[in-house]
């Protein structure tokens, strides 16, 4: 009678203890609910509705300790949203320190995944980005495998934050053979750049490209300082760049709100991936985050190049409401 009288409330402490045998049976001993039905002469539907009696009641929690600091729920929603493979989401209260410290988190984050995900078998390639050269300090180990530097370096940075140091610093940590770009990201015309691209140093790493398994990039916005190009190209590129609906950027190549990759005077210019050797990356990690480079993560993810994304809870909420009303394309 007491199995009767659960069906929509747990009332006394009968009912309760009568609850929580067959709730242990099925979380902690791991048993079907037709076993259980059949040791308390109930129907397996019976079993479903105390089971789901307990929980309402409060009388079983479900909880989920993960050994990382992301939002759970968040993480979820994203990668269902825009079709990835996955997303972390930084948890709420990592999400609201400062620019600098959101930036050491996310680095920290990315480093855990590549320690996580990274095999003997992987060619890695790293884009320059502040997020990433922070995400270089974090990696403590990672399997013997070539780490490829997939452009120039930016004008104008500290030596510590140049991406040649960052393919130095992680091809040390992983044993494996590094491929770094002596050049800088952004060169004066088209002869320059492909004159640098022939020399032999530089011709080895992108020969590298082809064989590329998994990257490390970080979303840019095509605004000042939120891109590693906008501010070295010259005011009348830029303007005419962002006439034509320039809206994110990876590794130097632009993409306007749809994911459309965009062809601009700019390609011929960096020492950089192709647009298409990204592409056919398998596996894409991508740093994304800030509210303010919002639109430009949500354009990215509409590439189909991404299959990671490490971003903030801000973020997150706002790529939400970008993918509600304008649906992605998986």
């Amino acid at each position: 009678m007491s199995a009767i009288r659960l069906v929509d409330t747990i009332t006394g402490p009968d009912a309760a203890v009568h609850a929580a045998s067959i709730a242990r049976r099925f979380y902690v001993q791991g048993r079907s609910k037709l076993e259980i039905a059949e040791e308390f002469g109930i129907s397996r539907f019976k079993v479903a509705r105390i089971l789901d009696a307990a929980r309402e009641a409060g009388l079983v929690r479900v909880e989920f300790d993960i050994p990382a600091p992301v939002e759970l729920t968040l993480s979820d929603e994203v990668r269902v949203a825009y079709g990835l493979r996955r997303a972390l989401v930084l948890e709420r209260a990592q999400s609201s320190e400062t620019k600098q410290e959101l930036r050491r988190r996310i680095g920290a984050l990315a480093a855990d995944l590549l320690t996580e995900i990274v095999t003997p078998d992987d060619v890695l390639g790293l884009s320059w980005a502040r997020s990433v050269n922070v995400m270089a300090d974090f990696v403590r180990s990672l399997p013997r495998c070539p780490i490829v530097q997939l452009c120039g370096v930016q004008a104008g940075i500290d030596s510590r934050d140049r991406s040649v140091e960052t393919v130095r610093r992680i091809a040390a940590v992983s044993g494996g053979d590094a491929y770094p770009i002596f050049g800088p990201l952004v060169l004066p015309d088209r002869r320059t750049t492909e004159i640098l691209r022939r020399q032999p140093g530089i011709a080895e790493t992108f020969a590298q490209f082809g064989k590329l398994t998994k990257a490390v990039v970080s979303i840019g916005s095509w605004q000042p300082g939120e891109s590693t190009v906008y501010d070295a190209v010259a005011d009348a590129e830029r303007a005419t760049i962002e006439k034509r609906g320039a809206k994110a950027e990876v590794a130097a190549r632009l993409f306007d709100a749809d994911g459309n990759p965009m062809s601009t005077g700019l390609a011929h210019h960096v020492l950089a991936i192709s647009t298409e050797e990204l592409l056919r990356v398998p596996e894409v990690i991508a740093l994304g985050y800030s509210t303010p480079k919002a639109e430009a993560v949500d354009a990215m993810l509409r590439t189909g190049m991404v299959t990671t994304l490490i971003t903030d809870a801000d973020t997150a909420e706002i790529l939400l409401d970008l993918a509600a009303k304008r649906p992605p394309k998986h």
